[in-house]
């Protein structure tokens, strides 16, 4: 609740929340519900305009997998209420995507990208795929504290400006993590030194009930 109050704000957001709290689900539901209203507004048309990006290639397939239920759920509220369904797309580019699917992706972009750092890279280096990003709204950076300690964190801090640069107007950021000290470093590393960040930080201890029986 309070991370989307930030993003449909267009302010740019780090979420910090304990593992299996649903946070990545948060992200992506403000993004979903923004090309929902777009698409009944105006239609959504061809290219990116959300890019997920993760330091794990299993991460970034269990992620595409998990939207499939909220994009489901998404037609089916669409068919009750007897409107046209929108057709959203998500696709994932990784390093294990084969050249077959990679093409497919230049010739019929996604609305949703679900990535890794080096293969926005690259994505950004290529003629026909860099110019699907060029309407690209929303970059959601999921496992934050494992790119901040080490050279790919600095690689994509890159690629997010070079992104900036290629797009009509700088996409919103919005970053993910679960455990992150001092967190006012971790949004600085999200946004720049030159942009404020909402923090959005509801602990990273959960609930528990603990309970010992024995037969």
């Amino acid at each position: 609740a309070k991370g989307w109050e930030e993003i449909r704000s267009g302010r740019d957001t780090l979420i910090a929340a304990p593992t299996g709290s649903g946070k990545t689900l948060a992200a992506f539901l403000a993004s979903l519900d923004a090309l929902v209203w777009r698409a009944d507004a105006e239609g959504l048309g061809e290219g990116i305009d959300v890019v997920y990006v993760s330091p794990l290639k299993a991460l970034s397939s269990d992620v595409q997998k998990n939207l499939e239920a909220p994009l489901a759920g998404i037609r089916e509220a669409a068919s009750l209420l007897g409107l046209p369904p929108p057709a959203i797309r998500t696709a994932l580019r990784t390093g294990d995507t084969t050249p077959a699917a990679r093409a497919a992706l230049v010739r019929h972009a996604p609305h949703v990208l679900i990535t890794t750092p080096e293969s926005l890279y690259l994505m950004l280096t290529a003629d026909r795929p860099r110019a699907h990003l060029r309407r690209v709204r929303t970059v959601i950076v999921d496992e934050l504290h494992a790119l901040m300690r080490d050279k790919r964190g600095s690689h994509l801090a890159l690629s997010l400006e070079r992104l900036d640069a290629l797009c009509e107007r700088p996409p919103l950021r919005v970053g993910l993590s679960a455990t992150i000290h001092p967190i006012e470093d971790a949004a600085r590393f999200l946004v720049g030194a030159d942009r404020s960040c909402s923090i959005v930080d509801v602990g990273h201890r959960r609930d528990l009930d603990l309970a010992v029986e024995v037969p």
